[in-house]
């Protein structure tokens, strides 16, 4: 019954047409995962226009939440006019994953030097210079990309939405405002269940949806739209 009523399909439908109707194509890519020893790999599934750049490039870092088409839809569109859009899945999220059974998860520094890995294997992306645009933890990423990458591979740069100055002071309070019963932050931010995933609701909204519209099986399906392909077995 869940399944029969759940909203995904339907969003994820509306978000793989903004892609597709921006001329973006969904691949994905086998990398070397930075943090997992000799011969560890990560995949990246992503978006973006076939052939060579005709157009500035340009690479969106999604934020915490559902994966990169769901967070950029509304922007894909209009960019796409004007540059050749790169919307990639963060590892750990969407079509994006890693061998956590084996290797640590990712830092926003690897996250970023699998980003940089994923420019050089683009077609015509090895030595252009690519503008990146990043909101939420994916301005923390495109921080890192910026910083390690230098300006001669990346810029100009956006962050948006992102505390780079973030302290271990800020997580506690925000572990405050949470109430008891939480391990972490991260517990909250990348939910795994659903009383986790409406706590982040709670905390984000100034207007929270109410219980009756956000039944656990709706919830569940937005966790599984995240962390589809979470992990490499």
């Amino acid at each position: 019954m869940g399944a029969s009523l759940s909203l995904v399909p339907v969003l994820d439908y509306f978000a793989r047409r903004e892609c597709l109707r921006a001329g973006l194509h969904q691949n994905a890519v086998t990398l070397p995962y930075p943090d997992g020893g000799a011969g560890a790999t990560c995949t990246v599934q992503y978006w973006a226009p076939q052939g060579e750049p005709e157009l500035p490039p340009l690479l969106l870092v999604h934020g915490f939440g559902p994966r990169a088409d769901w967070q950029w839809r509304c922007q894909v569109g209009p960019l796409s006019r004007h540059f050749h859009v790169i919307i990639p899945d963060l590892l750990g999220f969407g079509g994006s994953a890693y061998p956590s059974e084996t290797a640590p998860p990712p830092t926003e520094a690897t996250q970023a030097a699998v980003l940089a890995a994923l420019l050089g294997a683009l077609p015509g992306m090895e030595r252009r210079r690519v503008a990146v645009a990043g909101t939420s933890y994916g301005g923390f990423v495109a921080y890192w990309l910026a910083r390690e990458a230098g300006p001669a591979r990346v810029g100009p740069v956006v962050i948006a939405s992102s505390d780079l100055l973030k302290t271990a002071a800020d997580d506690r309070a925000f572990l405050k405002r949470a109430g008891e019963g939480w391990g972490g932050v991260d517990e909250i931010l990348l939910p795994a269940e659903p009383a986790a995933l409406r706590k982040l609701l709670e905390l984000a909204s100034c207007r929270p949806p109410p219980r009756l519209v956000t039944p656990d099986f709706l919830l569940r399906d937005f966790i599984q739209v995240r962390c589809g392909a979470c992990a490499l077995c």
